[in-house]
């Protein structure tokens, strides 16, 4: 699905994560490459967390985050956009759910459902993830995924074990 946005700012959420080596330092270039792009604004940026490893639990805390941005970019090509600044910054990622230096998904999409081969949005698996809807819901708790809130599905979370590694908004400015 490659919409023509031509013109067009869209809102968008991404999510990001990492645990090897500085992951807020990459998480905080990772924003600023995007928002100093003339196709991408940041909006809003959650507080950052720190979060136990999920899925594969052997490995070091995560941090996360989430952006509300703005973008001119058509889905595919925003997600593209995600993977160049990803392996410009020498993304590792070892194993599914293992460690990696820097992770950016694409959350949402102006409301879309998307099911392509390359991209599924809303995220398939984010209405499961505490650490993905404590920092979203930072940014608006009233957005919609699968026909309930963001507040609606973080009520019925698992939560233990996240917490609050930076109250500021602006952690990524450096």
């Amino acid at each position: 699905m490659n919409i023509s946005v031509e013109g067009a700012w869209r809102p968008a959420t991404l999510g990001l994560g990492g645990n090897i080596g500085d992951p807020v330092a990459a998480m905080a270039r990772a924003l600023r490459r995007l928002d100093e792009r003339d196709d991408c604004r940041i909006v809003s940026v959650s507080r950052l967390y720190r979060t136990p490893p999920w899925g594969k639990t052997d490995q070091a805390d995560f941090y996360n985050a989430c952006a509300a941005i703005e973008t001119r970019l058509a889905p595919l090509v925003l997600l593209e956009t995600c993977l160049d600044i990803e392996r410009d910054m020498k993304r590792v990622r070892i194993e599914r759910w293992g460690p990696r230096t820097i992770d950016i998904d694409i959350l949402t999409y102006d409301g879309l459902a998307i099911d392509e081969e390359l991209l599924k949005v809303p995220h398939p698996r984010m209405t499961e993830r505490a650490f993905v809807l404590m920092p979203l819901a930072d940014i608006d708790g009233d957005i919609r995924v699968k026909g309930r809130t963001v507040s609606a599905w973080l009520a019925e979370s698992d939560r233990a074990g996240i917490e609050v590694a930076n109250e500021s908004r602006d952690w990524w400015r450096g």
